[in-house]
């Protein structure tokens, strides 16, 4: 099984229950496996236009390629009706894979690690909340870009009926 972080995010709708229910999809495939969430953070647009952005980010376990995750994860967006009008437009809901367990890659339709995983204040604090000591080839440990987005507004959310700090665990048949 590889590892993997998932970033969401969205700004139309209610984009809690959006991520909430998205969250559930994935917990209910065979082939992975939900170890952790992180609570929901509210967050300015950046190089967007729009209203704020909720934004999470989970950790799996999947027997899924980088590929095959990457698929799940536009199918998911395609029944939450994601729509990519043009770049950076305001979303219903958007799935990003950040990490997958050794993958590095710079392809059009897949670059990992997430390229901007080190320029977002809304990807760096949930990732780490889940993965205090997350380390990439390349870039090192990623709290050590954390001062370099310290100016992007960002707002941790309290919690509803969820545990976050990493501790939560979903099985397939998530709340």
């Amino acid at each position: 099984m590889a590892r993997a972080f998932i970033g969401f995010g969205g700004n139309i709708g209610d984009t809690r229950q959006l991520i909430t229910d998205a969250i559930v999809c994935l917990a209910q495939r065979s082939e992975l496996h939900i170890v952790a969430k992180s609570c929901f953070y509210q967050s300015a647009p950046v190089e967007a236009l729009g209203g704020d952005y909720i934004n999470a980010v989970i950790e799996i376990e999947t027997q899924l390629t980088h590929y095959g995750l990457l698929h799940v994860c536009q199918a998911i967006e395609q029944e939450f009706s994601r729509e990519r009008p043009y770049a950076n437009a305001s979303r219903t809901l958007d799935l990003d894979i950040l990490s997958y367990e050794g993958v590095t890659q710079n392809e059009t339709e897949l670059m990992l690690p997430h390229p901007k995983i080190i320029e977002r204040s809304f990807v760096l604090l949930p990732l780490l909340e889940i993965a205090p000591d997350f380390f990439l080839p390349n870039f090192g440990e990623l709290k050590a870009y954390l001062p370099k987005v310290a100016h992007q507004r960002i707002e941790k959310l309290p919690c509803r009926n969820c545990d976050c700090g990493g501790n939560a665990v979903y099985s397939q048949t998530a709340h």
